[in-house]
């Protein structure tokens, strides 16, 4: 590519003569990239597709500007601009060069480099230029499997990693100009809160959805993309049809327990080609696989897992109908909070229980060694039976752990009982997402 092509690109992706958009400021992690900044290390945005990650780099960027740092010491650059014809080093290193001659930066610049594993063998150029201090490099990118890969042998102990999810409830209430910010906002505000949370988990939490009418058709565009620049196209996929029918066949069945062989059983996959296309489905953020509680490794590997989306409303959208699987969005969206949660915590785990006899409880929270919470997801508890059922595997798992209280979110049940000696606290999921 010509300096003067690759100068017209980039002059569309920055700030050097124009205010371009920055979105609606997510206040959280703006809060902790700002931090990152001052520490000298590399920074990494990671997290699914249209999660957000271009924005948030807009937005650091725009703090960087108030704060009297000159556009010109600023370069964005966005790998998926179709006009980037070839991906290679190379590219890197023209870029760079056409930035510091048509730009004259005055000092080291921030280059923020999103999605960066578009770029073949982009990583020896990133640690060269961190390394020499030639530049304050921030990174996002798509798939976690190749930027852990790379970070982990290139820049060990030299960068700063940030999970970015889809919006949070209380993120996507700010979206809807429904900010809640103290108790008395969720009393004043409880029917408009309530209202908003069936739309969040019906049509998910990516943010261009959350603003647009157009919801499912948006959804099922990401859900290609994400098969097909992630998955197909990413991994050399040469089976994409059989790729495609066992995500829809993940999508209809969150928060299900699952095994690769009966998969296999149930499509025609074989278990080995399941095993490896699920691998690729976390590798993108697509799907996460919940394992079961067990001080024992090779039980816990052996036992059936739970899959989750990363947003119920793609599930909803590519899997099935929201009126008939309404608890098992629920779940889904408990399983991100607990993520989001878990990206804030190395220390935590997450897992679910069962035991010899099926009993089963959707959540167990471990931190270091201990198990600290349980947490039961159960829609409806309008049935006395329905009650008992849910709750006799909780207070055995609870006997288990010698846990003394333990959590049951609900769609609006609230109380806060005591049922053989343990605390159980009721709580609706609007309440307990804030």
């Amino acid at each position: 590519m010509e300096k003067n092509e690759i100068i017209a690109i980039l002059n569309d992706w920055n700030f050097w003569d124009k205010s371009l958009d920055t979105g609606i400021p997510r206040d959280f992690y703006l809060e902790k990239l700002k931090r990152f900044l001052s520490s000298g290390q590399a920074i990494v945005i990671k997290g699914p597709r249209r999660s957000g990650k271009s924005f948030l780099m807009r937005q650091v960027a725009g703090y960087l500007l108030k704060e009297k740092e000159e556009a010109k010491n600023i370069l964005m650059v966005n790998f998926e601009d179709p006009r980037f014809t070839e991906l290679d080093v190379n590219i890197l290193q023209k870029i760079y060069e056409t930035y510091l001659e048509f730009l004259s930066p005055k000092k080291t610049p921030y280059i923020f480099l999103d999605e960066i594993q578009e770029v073949e063998n982009w990583e020896k150029w990133v640690r060269s230029m961190h390394e020499l201090k030639k530049a304050n490099i921030v990174l996002s990118g798509s798939n976690a499997r190749l930027l852990s890969m790379e970070l982990a042998t290139l820049l060990t102990g030299r960068h700063l990693d940030l999970m970015v999810f889809p919006l949070s409830f209380k993120e996507f209430l700010m979206f809807k100009n429904l900010p809640v910010t103290a108790e008395m906002d969720r009393l004043s505000k409880n029917i408009e809160i309530k209202s908003f949370l069936r739309e969040y988990i019906e049509t998910g939490s990516f943010p261009e959805v959350a603003l647009h009418e157009n919801k499912k058709e948006i959804l099922l565009n990401y859900f290609d993309d994400i098969v097909t620049k992630d998955l197909i196209r990413r991994f050399k996929v040469r089976k994409s049809e059989k790729l495609k029918t066992l995500a829809k066949f993940y999508m209809a069945n969150i928060s299900t327990l699952t095994t690769f062989s009966s998969v296999e059983k149930f499509l025609g996959i074989s278990a080995d080609t399941v095993e490896k296309f699920s691998g690729y489905f976390e590798s993108a953020y697509l799907f996460f696989f919940l394992k079961r509680f067990s001080f024992k490794v090779k039980e816990q590997e052996k036992s059936p897992r739970k899959v989750y989306a990363v947003d119920t409303g793609l599930a909803n959208a590519a899997g099935f109908r929201f009126s008939e699987n309404i608890g098992k969005l629920a779940e889904n969206a408990v399983f991100l909070q607990l993520k989001r949660a878990q990206s804030l915590n190395s220390n935590m785990d997450i897992y679910y229980w069962k035991d010899e006899r099926h009993r089963e409880v959707d959540f167990v929270i471990k931190e270091g060694l201990k198990v600290t919470n349980l947490i039961q997801v159960c829609w409806q508890l309008n049935l006395p039976k329905v009650k008992e059922r849910e709750l006799k595997p909780l207070l055995k798992a609870m006997e288990e752990f010698n846990l003394s209280a333990a959590i049951v979110i609900t769609d609006d049940y609230e109380s806060k009982e005591s049922v053989k000696g343990k605390d159980i606290n009721f709580i609706p999921l609007y309440k307990w997402l804030l």
